[in-house]
């Protein structure tokens, strides 16, 4: 859900000329990882392995996770990395993710099928074109506006994981793959706000009882991955939904007292 990619946090710099045009290896390798990630995807789903290709768009979000972090951590922001990282995105996140389910679900709907995945698509373009716009205007960091497109990603590689973990032809459910690939692409272009993370400080330090569950949320997830990692996208993808209406409540309720 870490959308916080090398481009942010563009801070002067004293060499800021040599910042911008630089390219740093460290940052530059997790972000090839997650575009060789989301290419390989793309293939596995040419060759009809569907499962392989939802682990491969997950680790494609862990290394955009990655990239974003150790550039700041090491102070190797660049320009190249931010166009970079952009260009990643929408191969790991925008396309392959679309192909993915179009090849598993779509295909056989016709039209209808691979204007879902277009939608899909598009609306992953949409969202990082904005996302990059609204970071040079500033903004509330606190929230981003729409779905992040690695969470879209790993909701649409959820459900073709955890249907492939129950032996679930994706032509058999091809409705609820169109409804859910429609209602990512759409959720990303929304002005919905979603919790981004970015007040989590990793140098700082934390009570015990925050590493303790860190290592539960391991092992929590390493007891079935599919099932739990598919969970956490959806609950995440539904929140931002909650919050718009729990925000609409309160506002009723002043209004009318």
């Amino acid at each position: 859900m870490n959308e916080d990619h090398n481009h942010a946090n563009h801070k002067p710099l004293l060499d800021g000329r040599l910042r911008r045009r630089g390219i740093y290896l460290l940052p530059n390798l997790f972000t090839t990882a997650a575009l060789f990630a989301g290419f390989y995807a793309i293939v596995q789903a040419m060759n009809g392995h569907f499962e392989q290709s939802a682990v491969a768009i997950f680790i494609a979000m862990v290394m955009d996770g990655l990239d974003g972090r150790v550039a700041r951590l090491t102070n190797t922001q660049s320009e190249f990395g931010a166009e970079y990282d952009s260009l990643s995105d929408m191969v790991s996140f925008g396309v392959a993710p679309a192909l993915v389910v179009y090849v598993w679900a779509l295909k056989d709907m016709g039209k209808w099928g691979w204007i879902a995945a277009f939608v899909y698509c598009a609306g992953t373009a949409l969202r990082l074109a904005r996302f990059n716009t609204q970071h040079e205007d500033g903004g509330d960091k606190r929230f981003f506006q729409g779905l992040p497109s690695p969470a879209a990603a790993a909701l649409l590689a959820g459900l073709v994981w955890v249907m492939n973990d129950y032996h679930v032809n994706g032509a058999d459910i091809h409705w609820l793959v169109w409804g859910v690939t429609l209602f990512a692409g759409l959720t990303m272009v929304s002005n919905l706000r979603y919790y981004s993370g970015k007040e989590i400080n990793l140098r700082r330090s934390v009570p015990f009882v925050g590493i303790l569950l860190i290592v539960l949320t391991f092992i929590l997830i390493s007891t079935d991955p599919p099932r739990v990692l598919f969970s956490v996208f959806v609950l995440y993808a539904l929140s931002a939904y909650a919050d718009w209406l729990w925000r609409l409540v309160r506002r009723r309720r002043n209004a009318a007292g």
